[in-house]
């Protein structure tokens, strides 16, 4: 498999011969404001520029939304994808938001769903802590966010997690499916008052504990007002901890395989 770090969550992924595009951000540098009620709100999204021209990112096979996060999924992807391209997403309500965007060849993610031959496994996560989640107009905000098992006789697992905190559930994911590669977002990105509603440093230690054999990309850092972790910084508590030989944060623009 080929991962290829767009910029944010946007990656290319290429597994068992198909390419897809996760969760596409195509808008230019400081196109949005700031997330309002988030860490940095004064910085405008996203902080820098794509990688790739906007046609090697849409020649692609199928596209995962995994939520419909402005920094997931926003206006100018709206624009510029093809009405008739296929796109996988996490629920009903996300497809009736595509489909009243005009989207028209559209497949919700399940535990069952496939492309072609290749396993796309739904999992769950949680965008928050749960005293973000008890709040009902936040736990509005913050919705659901899914991650994506890939599977296929020919390719080490993937576990593309997607915007999620630690909990029960990632653990139980990693035991069950046993992955040789995890994605990772990894940006600790803050809410004001109700702290990180991504992953952190520590979760990449973690995430170690549970598959010490798995490679761990990093992914989810330096393009969005509100994520507080760099690439130097968790690269640096990757060695401090000994999991430089099993962590990796590609650049934009940067590929890794496996």
């Amino acid at each position: 498999m080929k991962i290829t770090q767009v910029r944010n969550a946007t990656q290319l992924i290429t597994y068992a011969g198909k390419r897809f595009l996760i969760d596409p951000m195509l808008a230019k540098k400081d196109a949005y404001p700031g997330f309002d009620g988030s860490a940095r709100a004064k910085i405008r999204n996203p902080m820098v520029e794509l990688p790739m021209s906007i046609d090697a990112l849409l020649d692609v096979d199928a596209i995962i939304v995994t939520h419909t996060h402005l920094d997931h999924w926003d206006d100018a992807a709206v624009e510029l994808i093809p009405k008739s391209q296929l796109i996988y997403v996490q629920n009903a309500r996300d497809e009736e938001l595509l489909r009243s965007q005009g989207f028209t060849q559209l497949r919700q993610l399940s535990a069952t769903s496939f492309f072609d031959d290749i396993a796309l496994i739904k999992t769950e996560g949680q965008h928050g802590s749960d005293e973000a989640y008890a709040i009902a107009e936040l736990a509005e905000r913050l919705g659901d966010a899914c991650g994506i098992v890939f599977k296929h006789p020919t390719e080490k697992t993937l576990y593309l997690v997607g915007d999620s905190i630690w909990i029960d559930g990632i653990a139980d994911n990693m035991r069950q499916y046993q992955p040789g590669v995890v994605i990772m977002n990894t940006g600790w990105a803050h809410l004001l008052r109700f702290g990180p509603i991504i992953f952190g440093l520590e979760d990449l230690l973690k995430a170690h504990n549970i598959l010490p054999q798995a490679q761990i990309v990093a992914t989810h850092m330096e393009a969005v007002n509100h994520c507080l972790v760099t690439r130097q910084s968790l690269l640096q508590y990757a060695q401090d901890n000994q999991l430089q030989a099993f962590v990796s944060a590609p650049y934009d623009g940067d590929s890794v395989t496996f």
